[in-house]
């Protein structure tokens, strides 16, 4: 698990010998810039974290060349997809380096990972990480992999294997970058989707933990032409820049789940039409773009910006910036983590769920007709039709936000 096994080397020949016949000094792995021992340090450090995530599911322990999963009960399920995603944290690693808080990016990760998988109804089971780095720092990759861990409790997840490599010459010291990868389940009968999406469903917005992990390469120009330091205290954030730019991504799996069982619960497998027919994932591309591919051609959601105040943070980015409505709805979350989109009569029940749950969300628009394809060729920017190669249904957006 997350060993450091950096890049194959070849071996320069003995101490004093070359193919010239001029003696040379010998050269190691160590002079190249790779500590394997750091490596094995770090796995020393992690390991506990890891195993905190681990069920009856996970074979075998830390440190095999393949992390184990028992699908066993899989056999009860009729028809079960599997669902993968995969997944990095982008330009925000720079702020955790910058402030050298390396224990929540994990949240980020996983949170990247894991709710794309939840928007199709599946549960994801298990999850892999990677590292790369310039040196290996065992208590920073330690930090890393805990945080990792960590996210993979909160969404129910099992962190069965990972990589550390050590890239000198490649990555300064400091630098490093983070990706992942998870597999779910669902049953087919189960399975969540535009085809599952009625006109007059309700759109159900769930609260973000703040900017979350896309956009950063903008937010950080921001600051920068601001001249803003990380450590600046900000009155309107209650706390430093840096802190508020870190500030993990929230995981939504086991909420999203959880609703699915709440409103859907035993319809699926009775082949009854669904209450909750699908969600949605805010990531990169923002609210309208990402919503727009969970809706089936012919539909569109209207979306009313007056449901919700943006957070400080973006208004924030928004004043520093300049930047036009337009770019920030499809570059930033603005509030908006998560999707629901439910039938009208599950609406109130969604809402009290997730309430119980502690997480904030309120309606925010509804499912109709599409009487706007006039809109994308007049390039309305408050709508959008069809996203990420997805040629699915439309979102507009209306009003002034709170």
């Amino acid at each position: 698990m997350s060993a450091s096994t950096p890049e194959q080397s070849t071996s320069p020949g003995a101490a004093g010998a070359s193919p010239s016949g001029i003696a040379r000094p010998a050269i190691t792995y160590a002079d190249a810039g790779v500590d394997v021992e750091a490596g094995d340090r770090a796995v020393e450090l992690m390991k506990d974290a890891v195993k905190a995530t681990h069920n009856d599911s996970v074979l075998g322990g830390v440190g095999g060349f393949a992390g184990l999963f028992d699908v066993s009960r899989l056999l009860t399920y009729k028809r079960p997809l599997l669902a993968t995603s995969t997944d990095g944290v982008g330009t925000k690693v720079a702020i955790a380096q910058a402030m050298d808080v390396h224990d929540t990016i994990g949240f980020d990760l996983v949170g990247m990972v894991v709710d794309d998988i939840v928007v199709v109804g599946a549960e994801p089971l298990y999850m892999t990480d990677y590292i790369a780095c310039g040196k290996v720092v065992p208590e920073r990759i330690a930090d890393i992999v805990r945080g990792i861990a960590a996210a993979c409790s909160v969404a129910g997840t099992a962190l069965v294997g990972g990589e550390t490599a050590e890239h000198p010459g490649l990555l300064g010291e400091h630098e490093y970058d983070v990706a992942g990868a998870a597999t779910g389940v669902v049953e087919a009968d189960a399975l969540l989707g535009p085809d599952r999406v009625r006109a007059g469903d309700v759109v159900i917005g769930m609260a973000s933990s703040g900017i979350h992990s896309n956009g950063y390469s903008l937010v950080r120009r921001v600051i920068n032409h601001a001249g803003w330091a990380l450590d600046r205290q900000v009155s309107e954030l209650g706390r430093t820049l840096g802190e508020e730019l870190l500030e993990p991504t929230r995981v939504y799996a086991a909420d999203c789940l959880d609703l699915v069982r709440e409103l859907n619960g035993p319809a699926a497998s009775a082949g009854a039409e669904l209450a909750l027919r699908g969600f949605s994932h805010v990531t990169g591309g923002g609210l309208a773009a990402n919503l727009a591919r969970v809706l089936p051609q012919g539909l569109l959601a209207t979306v009313d910006r007056s449901t919700w105040e943006l957070p400080a943070v973006f208004k924030l980015v928004a004043e520093l910036g300049g930047v036009p409505q337009a770019d920030l709805e499809r570059t930033l979350n603005l509030g908006v983590g998560m999707v629901a989109i439910v039938a009208p009569e599950a609406a109130d029940a969604a809402l009290a769920r997730l309430a119980d749950r502690g997480l904030s969300a309120w309606v925010m628009g509804q499912v109709g007709a599409d009487d706007a394809a006039g809109s994308a060729a007049a390039g309305d920017p408050d709508y959008v039709q069809g996203a990420k190669g997805v040629d699915g249904g439309a979102v507009r957006l209306v009003n002034a936000y709170a």
